[in-house]
């Protein structure tokens, strides 16, 4: 038996997504920033290292420096002078000889080994490794850093597009780079209609709800690092809902709006849509979601995601995100996937791609399986809030039975 929205002339999810990116078009417009203020940025440049980093032969360890061949002469060694980090040793050490040196600190000329202090007894200007540790496992290059160990001159390190991390701007500072070149951030406007639509702290009438969906997405689009334009709630009026629209064109890079956009839907948003851009309104073979709109403003591009809360953020996580993504000039996004054991029978009829809400963990045989959350109708946000991956079946796929492998794609940062 297959489910009531699974009749044929659905597109395919995978259509859907791939005539949508072939309309979004990226920015191109850039600006320099110093790396203080670059965190989520998108990179519009490639970054070659200019130095070895480290850039010197240096330490790892609270120790002594010396050469490896003064071994073969006793474990007594001489100490001749100290490298610390930012005053390194100047001078010669011989055979026979060592140096005190600190963590970090550069390595003096003719040593190539550094012995940890726990492994020294310490007298005067001389040291003795301890019994047993002389030769033990002693080798050219103990406790050493090299240059270029991390990062070599003229290595590659980041690549445009790139959104950039706390590590990758520490390694930019790292590098000596003060500042770089990131592509200007793109501009969301997003818009709610309802007259049964409320905010937080109002009071709710007969009929009333909360409006969620543009808390979620705004959440999610500045873990993207988009500026949101929040138009907020727009009350069921033509003129209303076509002045929020034209308002949206005028101000963002794209509009996004939640509810209205089923096809035969009396609702005002689409026919204010068809008047004023050229809008696609689709049935996705896809679960939850199968409304969705997408299209171009005259100065815009525009996504309409179902009203339930869990079909606007699958569809906006799987659909909308992926193409904004493309309009930031940002790399493609990379979602972990896993074929893992399902846990236990889970209900699906043939149809529609399923983004079914699970919770992945490790049984007692070390085994990783995925197991339903419960009930996955699009109205129980709560069955995301309890979930850490999406169990994605394959529109041709059946019921699964329990002990079947199912790939499972893990949340991302976007959604945690």
């Amino acid at each position: 038996m297959s489910d009531c929205c699974s009749a044929p002339g659905l597109l395919p999810f995978e259509d859907a997504l791939e005539n949508m990116l072939s309309q979004i078009t990226p920015v191109t417009e850039t600006l320099t920033l110093p790396i203080t203020q670059v965190l989520n940025t998108v990179l519009a440049q490639d970054i070659t290292s200019p130095l070895n980093v480290p850039n010197h032969d240096n330490s790892a360890m609270d120790g002594y420096a010396f050469a490896i061949d003064s071994l073969s002469q006793g474990h007594t060694l001489t100490m001749v002078g100290r490298s610390m980090a930012g005053a390194p040793f100047q001078g010669e050490c011989k055979l026979g000889e060592c140096i005190r040196i600190m963590t970090g600190a550069k390595m003096p000329a003719c040593c190539d080994s550094v012995e940890m202090q726990e492994n020294v007894q310490a007298e005067a200007d001389r040291i003795t490794i301890l019994k047993g540790k002389e030769l033990k496992g002693k080798k050219l290059g103990s406790h050493v850093r090299k240059a270029g160990e991390d990062i070599q001159l003229g290595q590659h390190v980041l690549a445009q597009g790139q959104q950039l991390s706390a590590v990758d701007i520490g390694i930019l500072a790292s590098l000596g780079v003060s500042e770089v070149k990131v592509f200007r951030k793109i501009k969301v406007a997003l818009i709610a209609t309802g007259d049964e639509l409320k905010l937080p702290g109002q009071a709710l009438n007969a009929g009333d709800i909360y409006e969620s969906n543009s808390f979620v997405l705004r959440a999610m689009l500045d873990k993207l690092h988009i500026d949101v334009i929040d138009l907020g709630i727009i009350e069921d009026d033509f003129e209303a809902i076509k002045a929020a629209f034209v308002s949206a064109d005028s101000q963002a890079d794209a509009v996004i709006s939640s509810g209205g956009v089923s096809v035969g839907d009396a609702d005002y948003t689409k026919t204010v849509l068809d008047d004023l851009g050229e809008i696609g309104f689709w049935k996705i073979a896809m679960k939850p979601g199968k409304p969705f709109a997408f299209g171009k403003l005259p100065n815009s591009i525009f996504f309409g995601l179902p009203g339930n809360p869990v079909s606007a953020l699958v569809t906006f996580h799987q659909l909308a995100m992926v193409a904004l993504t493309k309009m930031q000039n940002a790399q493609v996004l990379k979602r972990t996937t896993l074929q893992v054991k399902c846990g236990h029978d889970l209900k699906k009829s043939p149809g529609r791609m399923d983004f079914q809400r699970g919770v992945l963990s490790i049984n007692e045989a070390g085994e990783n399986v995925v197991e339903s959350t419960g009930s996955q109708g699009s109205g129980i946000l709560s069955s995301l809030a309890r979930a850490n991956c999406f169990i994605v079946l394959a529109s041709k796929q059946g019921k699964v039975q329990a002990g079947e492998m199912v790939s499972v794609q893990l949340f991302d940062r976007f959604i945690c």
